[in-house]
């Protein structure tokens, strides 16, 4: 499991999308772009795929935020 900000891969942040009801929108390039109905509040996520080397943790951060899921749902 990935450890707080460190460590999570483009599998590991959409397993916790699809988990949490987003779902794939479309494709540009290498990045991948969730929509999802949280809090009443429709959201996009975009997530680059660069292979399979972790996120840099203000990357990250920024995936979580677009997401407005809370950080225990990230479990950070």
């Amino acid at each position: 499991m990935p450890n707080r900000v460190f460590n999570w891969t483009f599998d590991d942040v959409i397993r916790v999308l699809k988990e949490n009801g987003f779902q794939l929108n479309h494709i540009r390039g290498s990045h991948f772009y969730y929509t999802g109905n949280y809090e009443g509040i429709l959201r996009q996520v975009s997530v680059p795929k660069h292979g399979k080397i972790s996120f840099k943790p203000r990357t990250f951060k920024g995936i979580v935020t677009q997401s407005g899921l809370s950080t225990k749902i990230w479990k950070l």
